[in-house]
Parts: structure tokens; sequence; C-alpha cells
């Protein structure tokens, strides 16, 4: 018995240690970024990271027709292999195992090539015909109350302004009708991907996983469901990117590939934010340092596209985001804050890959000087080309703070539209520029304008008709108010998306009088707008602001629209002398807005504080 008892004991251990051993011969591989490709693409090369306890270890191999590793490449820290994988034109999608092997431990990763749904070139980019809804997820509609922690560091508070309030891509995708029987024509929502950070994650700026969308916000199908849904809409999705700087519970900041994949000081030092000095002839190289490698925030660690893995990595992010969702288009943030060298290498790439995508870069600068600089086919005096096809503009933006709060004169009130747009002569295509009168960082212009309603309709006709994407922020249609020295408020609760909230803004029944009265007026130029082409492919002409009146005119060679905004307190009768040139040809109009006729061109009654806006008749 004593002699069985202890053999027993002993096949036991023996089996434990062999189901020890055994676990120690399996190869430990946590991650494979990104996870899967396509075949047919523009570079045949693919960079494959692979994460996991001393990978770089092992030997990587496979067999595949019109696939091979080219090189293998490590880092300084051992858990980090990169593969560098030839895709030849003639390789079929499937299944590639390759094999990792270290002495007698072995382990397959099965990777997938996938088939494109469609043609580089019919990726057709947002343009001048669309209209850009502006979305923070977090905080347009809590469509599925079941994913608002989903187990991440921070849980969900709407009492709290900074704090997760369950905003998600199901409530956005409950409201796409709302959003298109506004007019708007294309989504931009603030980043997706997830941002696992202990305060203040809501806004997706902080990202902790570049390919992975949040779980309060949804997952990475839903995403692209959403995406679809909106492509059988006919509307279109600019996503979100960013390529300065990384959240500091990035799962590869907590463990870097290399010391220099991020800029690392002995301190914090945050960048000085004086993209001027990106462009300064004369800019000493601690200032351009301080604003090139300097942090963005004490959560954001700045990342170092100078390291060549990493500015493929992200290069290689951007083409999976835009053929895994089927994307029209990228908003990239902070553009100058990465080196420039890298941003205009990211788009000449995006661009081979993909010809008709569009890219609006943010570049927060009022000099036009600044803003064209980086925009594609500008001629710089340094010789830098930037390739980035759309830029924001900001200095429109600064203009629109200040045209109709001012009182009009040489150079104030309306003529800062004046000449904001005079110096397009710096812009290689000034008409692909996104417009805008807020957005998420910004002041609302509802609160730049002191809640007055005309001055808001004011801005919405300049938006809408002059040259450029137009870009709204939601909350917009219903004059939401918020300033921009506290986000919090700021990136307020879209009224009506939360189950418990007591008004419904969606519908007319929730909204007040005054809320319907500026939806009614967005909406009816939006929708006008979207069928009305010469808005967005004309030619532009204005005249010189004069007593608090500035005409402009979007016109072809068939047909033109005038556009005349009053600036005074009191009605005004305009006199068109001046204005001939344009109105040959043509003898009568329609009030776009009010749908009357106007059957005297030379005479225009227009109210205090408005708008014109007429489609001529010949």
């Amino acid at each position: 018995m004593i002699i069985k008892s202890i053999t027993s004991c002993l096949v036991f251990w023996m089996l434990l240690s062999a189901q020890g051993i055994a676990q120690k011969q399996v190869i430990d591989i946590q991650r494979v970024e990104p996870s899967f490709w396509w075949v047919g693409m523009n570079n045949p090369e693919l960079q494959v990271l692979i994460y996991g306890k001393s990978i770089a270890a092992t030997s990587a191999t496979l067999q595949y027709e019109g696939v091979k590793i080219a090189r293998t490449e490590k880092t300084e820290n051992p858990n980090y292999l990169f593969l560098y994988l030839e895709i030849s034109p003639p390789a079929k999608a499937g299944i590639i195992p390759i094999t990792f092997q270290a002495g007698k431990k072995k382990r397959v990763v099965n990777y997938e090539l996938k088939k494109r749904l469609k043609p580089a070139d019919e990726f057709i980019g947002f343009n001048a015909s669309d209209v850009i809804y502006l979305i923070m997820p977090d905080r347009f509609a809590n469509g599925d109350e079941t994913n608002d922690w989903s187990g991440m560091v921070e849980k969900p508070n709407r009492q709290e302004p900074f704090g997760r309030h369950g905003g998600d891509l199901k409530g956005i995708e409950d409201h796409l009708d709302y959003i298109q029987d506004l007019g708007a024509t294309a989504l931009w929502l603030n980043p997706v991907q997830e941002n696992n950070q202990p305060v203040a994650s809501y806004h997706g700026y902080a990202i902790t996983d570049f390919y992975k969308v949040d779980p309060r916000i949804g997952t990475n199908e839903s995403y692209v469901n959403l995406v679809k849904k909106c492509h059988d809409k006919g509307m279109k999705v600019v996503m979100d990117m960013v390529f300065n700087h990384a959240g500091s519970e990035n799962w590869f900041v907590k463990d870097l590939p290399s010391k220099d994949w991020i800029h690392q000081f002995q301190e914090y030092t945050s960048s000085n934010y004086r993209l001027a000095a990106s462009i300064d002839p004369y800019a000493s190289k601690y200032d351009t340092d301080k604003l090139l490698q300097g942090w963005f925030d004490r959560t954001m660690p700045d990342l170092n596209q100078h390291n060549p893995h990493l500015a493929t990595y992200l290069i290689q992010n951007s083409i999976w985001w835009v053929e895994y969702a089927q994307l029209d288009g990228i908003r990239m943030d902070t553009h100058p804050y990465p080196y420039k060298d890298f941003m205009a290498k990211w788009c000449q790439v995006m661009k081979e890959e993909y010809p008709n995508l569009n890219i609006v870069g943010e570049v927060w600068e009022s000099p036009v000087l600044l803003t064209s600089y980086f925009q594609a086919n500008s001629k710089n005096r340094d010789g830098y080309v930037g390739n980035l096809p759309s830029v924001t503009d900001f200095p429109l933006y600064f203009a629109f703070g200040k045209a109709f709060n001012e009182k009009d004169g040489w150079e104030e009130g309306l003529a800062k539209i004046y000449y904001a747009l005079l110096q397009d002569v710096a812009y290689s295509n000034s008409f692909n520029n996104v417009i805008f009168l807020d957005n998420h960082d910004l002041s609302r212009f509802a609160t730049v304008v002191k809640g007055d309603i005309n001055k808001q309709k004011m801005g919405f006709a300049a938006l809408l008709t002059l040259r450029g994407i137009p870009q709204i922020f939601y909350g917009m249609e219903l004059g939401m108010p918020g300033d921009a020295s506290n986000h919090g408020t700021l990136r307020a609760d879209m009224p009506g998306g939360w189950k418990t909230d007591t008004a419904n803004s969606f519908t007319e029944a929730g909204r007040t009088p005054e809320q319907n009265d500026i939806f009614n007026y967005l909406s009816t130029l939006l929708n006008w707008r979207k069928k009305t082409p010469v808005v967005h492919t004309g030619k532009f002409m204005h005249f010189i602001p004069e007593n608090g009146i500035y005409v402009y005119f979007r016109y072809n060679n068939s047909e033109s629209v005038m556009v005349i905004l009053n600036n005074n307190e009191e009605p005004k009768t305009l006199d068109t002398k001046r204005f001939q040139e344009r109105l040959i040809g043509f003898s009568s109009g329609k009030n776009v807005v009010s749908n009357e006729s106007i059957t005297n061109l030379q005479n225009i009654s227009l109210p205090a504080k408005s708008a014109t806006i007429i489609e001529l008749q010949k």
C-alpha cells in the first residue's frame, strides 16, 4: 500500500512537472499588429509587430505563395519582434501560417490576408459638396447602457463634467436620420480608439490602443457597421487620428520597444505649443525641439516619428483603419506637432494608396502663412512639400469670431472676413479648406455672439456659402452655449441622448421655440446647400465691405448665388450698381430661406443684422 501510494504520488508529480514543462515550451505572443492585412495594396511591404515575453529570442518562418519574410528586426526590448513581409502582386487572400521557434519551443500564428472590398480609387473623400457634423461620441447619445463601464479603469459618472458620460456609437447610429434630416452629409467623430486612462479619458485623444475601439463607445465591428449605415444613407465618415502622442497608459508606452519610441526628459517637459517654430527660418533648435519633442500633456507622451519602426506602425495604422472601415477621410489632430518630414511622408503614402481620399490637418494658428505652409502644392520658400490636401482654416475662424460682434470699419467687423479671404493667395487650394464657426476645443459660436440669434444666423449663412468645406459642431443647431475655458461644459451632453433626460432636442416637440427657430434656419440652409452645386464648385467673387454691408457671389457659367450680409443694427436698402458685373443677365431672384421672389434687383431691402441669400434668375 505504501509503495503504491508513493508510486501514485510520483506519477502525479511527474504529470504536473511535465505539464509545467509543456507550458514553458509555449512561446508567449500577446499581440500581433496589425492583426490582418490585405492583398493588392500599393506598398508590397508590411511590418508586423509581434509582442510577447522574450519573443525576440525566436526565429520566424513561413511558406505561402507570393509572401516572404524580407527581414526580421529586433529592438533593445526582447519582448518585441518586427517582421517585414513582402507581399507580391500574385499573392492571394488566405491564411498564412507563421511559425515562431526557439529551440524546441514552437508556436504558429495564422495571419490572414484579406481580399479588398473595392479598388483604391473608389475611396472618394469628403469635399466642398459636404457639410461635416462633428460629434464627441461620449457626449452625443447613450444607445447602449450595457457598455458604459466595460471593466475599464475609469468608471462612468455623468455628474462629473470631465468624466465618462456613456455616449456611444449605438447612440449615434440611432440618430443618423436626425443628422441627415438636419442636412449634414458627413460625420467626423472625435477619436474612437481605446482611451483606458484613469481620469478625463472621454475626449479620445489619449489613445491606449491604436487598433481597438474603446469598449465604452463600442467595438471595432460596431464602428464598421456605423460607417456602412452612413454610406447606405449617402453620408461619409471622417476618422480623427492622432500621431503626435499616445496615452500614458498605452500598452506600448508601459513597455517601450526602445527608449527612443517616445521623447523622454529628466523631468516633465511640455511642448511650447508655438507652431511658428516649425516654419520660422530663424528658429532656435531649443524652440523647435520643445515644440516637436515636448509632451502635449502629462498624460500624453510625445511619440518620436523619427523611429523608423514607429513611423511605419503609425502609417500602417491609418491605412488599416481606412481599408477596414471603408473610411471617406481623415482628420489629423495637431498636424504640425510631429516631425514635418514624417507628416509629409505619411500624406504622400496615403495619397499613393488612396488617390481620392481627403485628409484635413489641424493647424491651429491665425497667420495664413502658417496654415497654408502645410497644404499640398504650396510654394514654400524653404522647399518644404507638405502633401496635406486640406487644412483647418483657423484664420477664417478667427475672422468669424470678430466679424459679427465688432462695429464695421476699414478693417473691423465684416471686413475681418474680407481680409481673411484675400489672403487665399497663399493657399494652393483654399476651396479645400475646412471652415468652421467653432469645434470641440473652441467656445461655441452661440457663446461668442452672446446668444444673439440674428448673429448666429449670419454666421451660419456665411459658413455655408463661402468657399471651403463647412464643419458644424453637434448642438450648434440648437444654439447650445459653451465656453472654451471649461471643456466639461463646452462638450455638454446633447439633450435627449440619455433616457433620463427631461428634454429631447432630437424632436421638434422637445425643443424650445428659440431652439426650433435656430434649428429650422440652419436646416433650411443645409438642405438647400446640399442640392446647390454652384455653392460647392462655383467661383467666388466678393466686394469690399462698405457701410456695414458685405456682398459676395458664388457662380459658374449658368448659375449665380448672391449673398448679402448686413451687419447694421437697422434695416438697409442696398443699391446694387456696384455689383453689376455679376448681375448682368439676371433679372430676378429667390430668397433661399423665405422662398420669396425678388423682382427688383436694383434696390434690395435688408433686415437689420441679417443675411440675405438670393438665387439669381435670368
